[in-house]
């Protein structure tokens, strides 16, 4: 039997195998309302045969948008936006549903990716000014403010308040986005975080608004939710966010309920030096996975269904995201049970369409 294709938890979410989609950004929003790009987007990856789709970054307040067509969940009227759309899609797919949540701090205010994705400042049309932990500018976008405390206790009450509202659209799963150089990273980090305060220095203090804000965003939520985290492992980079620190932290977040981990790395400078390849962050999700009993989810260039395999068989990971290879092939689930002998769920009125040699792949 098949390790990928072997059903799992997180929490108290139950998963029909170890596929999952990431979120992946898609810069099509207006006013952070998904728009029909979302509805058809988001259907069609809840029916590819993954077990979990992760609905991309979804800002906790304007400003923490990396775009202007970013989406949000900071009123009302985008949560029952949502509610409609994964209404939608759950009367054809049995996928579970997540949301990320994310405030992209001093990364935020960019022009759309195919535009050139540049930084845009308070004198653009479509900018504003950033914020920070520190006013240190990420490479040459324009520098953000440093926020206040008060700041700081809002934006953490913008986390809790966007969790309620991704409960009240009816997500499974709610994902807090501590990665890819974004605000909670930030703070993370020494490359970015140079404050003297209580949120400053120590690996104690850098750490404490993440551990606070998954804290309080665990208390508000109903129990049958599953909140994770997202992490960047390692800044790659001398004196930057490390392996043993993120270790230290899961090993926190573990202690305080925390559902499972999203290990990614990389993003807080542009000076970064990246070793890509093949399971590239495979190692630093195995060495989490070896120091906690958190469900841990592998991520980086796993593009082929034997690849994925092994590393659930070889107990490195407990799931495997696949992002960008199922943009391209959005049902590399279909082809990955094709590969491993394994029979798959599909939607009724696709039951007509596997090759010959694949007639008993679908139930």
């Amino acid at each position: 039997m098949s390790r990928l294709f072997s059903s799992a938890t997180m929490g108290l979410v139950s998963l029909k195998n170890r596929i999952i989609i990431p979120p992946m950004c898609q810069y099509s929003a207006n006013d952070g309302l998904p728009t029909a790009w979302h509805n058809s987007h988001y259907m069609n990856l809840a029916l590819s045969g993954a077990a979990l789709v992760i609905i991309e970054a979804s800002a906790i307040a304007p400003e923490g948008r990396i775009t202007y067509k970013d989406l949000g969940l900071w009123n009302d009227e985008q949560a029952v936006a949502m509610k409609q759309m994964i209404t939608d899609i759950r009367q054809y797919s049995d996928a579970r549903l997540g949301v990320q949540i994310a405030h992209a701090g001093r990364k935020a205010s960019c022009d759309l990716p195919w535009l050139g994705g540049k930084s845009l400042s308070t004198a653009d049309v479509n900018g504003w000014q950033t914020v920070a932990p520190s006013p240190l500018a990420f490479g040459h976008n324009h520098p953000p403010k440093e926020l206040s405390v008060d700041e700081i206790n809002e934006i953490k009450q913008q986390f809790i308040d966007a969790a309620k509202r991704a409960e009240q659209a009816g997500i499974d799963v709610i994902e807090i986005h501590a990665a890819h150089g974004y605000l909670l990273h930030e703070f993370l980090s020494p490359i970015s975080n140079q404050r003297q305060d209580e949120y400053g220095g120590s690996f104690e203090n850098r750490s404490r608004l993440l551990i606070n804000v998954f804290h309080e965003v665990r208390e508000a939520i109903n129990p049958n939710i599953a909140v994770g985290v997202r992490i960047s492992a390692t800044d790659w980079l001398e004196n930057g966010w490390d392996v043993p620190e993120s270790i230290e932290l899961c090993e926190q977040l573990e202690e305080l309920g925390c559902d499972y981990i999203h290990v990614s790395s990389g993003g807080i400078s542009p000076e970064q030096q990246i070793p890509l390849g093949p399971n590239y962050q495979v190692p630093i999700a195995q060495a989490i996975h070896e120091h906690s009993m958190i469900p841990v989810i592998a991520v980086g260039l796993i593009t082929q269904p034997l690849q994925a395999e092994a590393i659930i068989a070889t107990h490195q990971a407990d799931f495997v995201a696949i992002g960008r290879g199922i943009l391209f092939e959005p049902r590399w689930p279909w082809r990955a049970a094709a590969e491993l002998n394994e029979k798959i769920d599909v939607a009724p009125q696709y039951l007509r369409s596997a090759p010959h040699q694949f007639k008993n792949l679908f139930q």
